[in-house]
């Protein structure tokens, strides 16, 4: 598709009836049913509303974070592109190896 082209996008119907072509700038309004009973229960496991909950305790580097964030801010922020394709090149090797021994 070249830029300024219309993508040839199917028309849609909506539930309530109304065609959509998928062309504008917003989508359309997504309506939720009035009757709040429709639907499935569900439960979180502790675990998952720790993990969700933010908590990171003390995992993070948040010092590093921010040091590597105003570095590329900065644009000081230097990759090391030998030590990227070292590591890929060892976890490569990882997977065949694992891969041929099963």
């Amino acid at each position: 598709m070249k830029i300024g082209q219309t993508p040839d996008i199917p028309v849609a119907l909506t539930s309530t009836g109304t065609q959509v072509t998928g062309q504008g700038s917003a989508a359309p309004p997504v309506k939720k049913p009035s009757n709040s009973t429709t639907g499935t229960s569900v439960s979180v496991s502790s675990l998952a509303q720790t993990l969700g909950s933010g908590s990171t305790d003390g995992d993070i580097d948040m010092d590093k974070v921010n040091a590597v964030r105003s570095a590329i801010d900065n644009g000081t922020y230097k990759v090391n592109a030998g030590a990227i394709a070292d590591k890929l090149l060892s976890n490569a090797q990882e997977v065949l190896q694992r891969g041929a021994s099963q």
